[in-house]
């Protein structure tokens, strides 16, 4: 591995390396903790009405978050919030999609500059390979969890401890980095980010059933529509999410 202070000074003593070697072989604001308290008090009060149902994936909530590796918000979302969706069994009722892009800049010859530096496009490659490489929700959200809680801890230069931690094989993961393919699926993602409607204004931005759940929105506005609403889950964040964007 390369380590980015001879490269990059600024980045003191990160490793950002050319080729991945397998350990084997800000703009959000703080209104947006009331975000994240606001999408877990949903998702685990929509399991009072229908406890852990087993679903099929169109009648799934559709939850995806928009992100970016090094953003604390980000961060902090996934470690403290998030991740209770599978710690809690939400996910048999929950389409988890991830992102990693977020207020990242496409430049000359597809070339990718992100808000925090060159670290951050790294992680963002990396994570978005190990979506690629484990596409079972649950494998790849237990290794990009166990990135971002070392990104939390301000020791994400440490990143390939995950490889261990959660048992998952490093080869399809340094494969689709060394190859190439991370850098086309990150572009993907800009696509996809960019082609949001509404645009996104920060991140972490989350979208519920197609539709964005603001930093505006709190804990008291969610449980009147729990109570009102008895025809499922879907119904019930696609409620939420168009009573906010109405009124934008």
């Amino acid at each position: 591995m390369t380590v980015l202070k001879a490269q990059f000074p600024c980045l003191q003593s990160i490793y950002f390396p050319t080729a991945l070697h397998s350990p084997e072989l800000h703009s959000s604001s703080l209104k947006m903790a009331s975000a994240c308290r606001a999408l877990v008090f949903f998702l685990l009060s929509s399991t009072l009405i229908h406890p852990f149902p087993t679903i099929s994936s169109p009648d799934k909530i559709s939850l995806a978050l928009f992100y970016e590796a090094l953003c604390p918000f980000c961060s902090s979302f996934i470690v403290n919030s998030l991740s209770r969706i599978l710690s809690d069994g939400l996910i048999s009722i929950v389409d988890l999609r991830l992102v990693p892009f977020g207020n990242a800049q496409i430049g000359f010859h597809s070339s990718i500059s992100c808000q925090h530096g060159a670290p951050e496009c790294f992680l963002n490659t990396v994570e978005a390979c190990a979506i690629n490489a484990w596409p079972d929700v649950q494998q790849h959200f237990s290794f990009i969890l166990c990135v971002e809680k070392l990104v939390v801890e301000n020791n994400y230069n440490d990143w390939e401890s995950c490889f261990q931690r959660t048992g998952l094989d490093s080869h399809p993961l340094v494969d689709c980095y060394n190859s190439g393919h991370g850098q086309e699926i990150e572009l993907q993602y800009a696509s996809q980010t960019i082609a949001l409607q509404p645009p996104h204004r920060y991140v972490p931005w989350v979208v519920v059933n197609g539709l964005p759940l603001y930093d505006e929105f709190d804990d008291d506005e969610v449980v009147p529509y729990l109570v009102s609403t008895s025809t499922g889950a879907t119904t019930t964040a696609s409620s939420i999410s168009k009573k906010r964007s109405v009124e934008q």
